[in-house]
């Protein structure tokens, strides 16, 4: 059979700078960021870092118990996400369990929370007491897509990805595989994580996290700039639905966009060192795959994290691929790095400027680096009329992401051969 046009008809989300569409997009705009001082941080000895990107959403009692005992916090994340997304494209519950709806979803890990209660007692005790059966079930590395699967009655296959920093975008990126080829007619994807200490001191000993503004959330992350010092933490959860270009023209479905193009490969160098050209070549196997010559790509929504080594790399990578002062920027520097879900957030997010007409900047950028590569940064909210985004997560074990994000054409995908 043909390969099927794939579109985005529903989408779901909660983050730092907020939990629906509207909202994130005027925070995208007005510079409102999601980073807090985290002041439960200070009980944990040598921690440099004291800061995170928060979800301020309050979930507790908004599912039944007898729904959320095997969640923890980032099952319960994703399924907000996903609740939105099945309700946002209009899928009703006898079609989400037919087995005509299939699920691609990732986190780095289970839940946090679950994992201390459980291996603190364990460990500390050395006793059962206490402990739950359900503890594992929340801090699986499967739980996300487990629950989701159980919550939503989903018959459909079921795509697990735990690929840390790219488990929601290699998520999407199946999803859109799975419809592309025939083998789903809806898939629900994305990817979720919960905030948490333990995330935050992974990254304290790589010595990555942004020590030095402790005192003045305001003014980190700060990707590509100079005075960066290192990353922030945060959370979130991000869905899309994902169907057949045809199948949602029938059904009237409300379009975002279409993904035209996903890449994905390992650099099979090093296992936190990012290597520029296996960057470079994700994106240049997403381009292949849309068909598209890289001067077709209107902006580019980096990974972003305010490492030193990542932002020259990528960069790096970028202008390796693209030859020219590509418009750039990174969304992490409002919501911090939510890990397992920030490929699917800044999709959406990517969505959310085609549809409303501007590229969002990134924050706190004041000088750039010198040591990164000549490209278009953006540092302010910039109307445009983008209608092919490509959006890259690149991950521990040299695991790398590229999505290329199209404004729906009415009379086919939108092509320039010449890759």
């Amino acid at each position: 059979m043909q390969p099927r046009r794939v579109v985005i008809t529903g989408v779901g989300l909660c983050s730092p700078i907020g939990s629906s569409l509207d909202e994130v997009m005027t925070s995208l705009r007005q510079g409102r960021h999601g980073i807090q001082v985290m002041p439960a941080w200070e009980r944990i000895v040598d921690l440099r870092t004291k800061l995170g990107g928060v979800v301020t959403l309050d979930l507790a009692g908004r599912y039944p118990r007898k729904k959320t005992r095997s969640m923890g916090r980032v099952s319960l994340l994703a399924t907000y996400a996903t609740e939105q997304a099945i309700a946002d494209a209009g899928l009703d519950a006898a079609l989400v369990s037919s087995g005509a709806v299939g699920l691609a979803y990732g986190s780095t890990t289970g839940s946090s929370d679950a994992m201390e209660e459980f291996c603190g007692t364990l460990f500390t005790s050395y006793s059962l007491r206490g402990l739950s059966g359900s503890s594992y079930l929340k801090m699986m590395s499967n739980t996300c897509a487990a629950n989701l699967g159980q919550f939503f009655q989903l018959r459909g296959r079921v795509i697990t990805t735990c690929s840390a920093c790219t488990s929601g975008s290699q998520a999407i990126g199946y999803a859109y595989e799975s419809v592309k080829y025939g083998l789903q007619e809806v898939m629900v994807a994305g990817g979720a994580e919960e905030l948490h200490f333990a995330s935050a001191a992974t990254f304290d000993l790589m010595f990555a996290t942004s020590a030095g503004f402790n005192d003045r959330p305001d003014l980190s992350p700060r990707p590509f700039d100079v005075r960066r010092d290192g990353l922030v933490i945060g959370e979130g959860a991000g869905t899309v639905v994902l169907e057949s270009y045809e199948r949602a023209r029938a059904r009237g479905a409300r379009i975002y966009g279409e993904i035209v193009g996903f890449g994905t490969n390992c650099d099979g160098a090093h296992v936190t060192a990012p290597e520029e050209a296996g960057m470079a070549e994700a994106m240049r196997l997403a381009l292949r795959d849309a068909g598209l010559d890289p001067g077709a790509i209107d902006y580019v929504n980096a990974h972003g994290t305010a490492t030193e080594i990542g932002d020259i790399a990528e960069s790096s990578a970028t202008r390796r691929v693209f030859e020219r002062e590509v418009p750039f920027s990174s969304s992490k520097s409002f919501t911090g790095h939510t890990l397992g879900a920030c490929g699917a957030l800044e999709l959406i997010f990517c969505a959310g400027m085609i549809r409303d007409g501007f590229l969002a900047p990134t924050r706190n950028l004041e000088a750039v680096d010198p040591r990164c590569a000549a490209l278009d940064y953006i540092r302010a909210p910039r109307p445009a009329s983008p209608s092919l985004i490509m959006s890259n997560n690149f991950a521990f074990g040299g695991v790398n992401t590229s999505l290329i994000l199209g404004k729906i054409a009415e009379a086919g995908a939108p092509m320039i051969v010449g890759v």
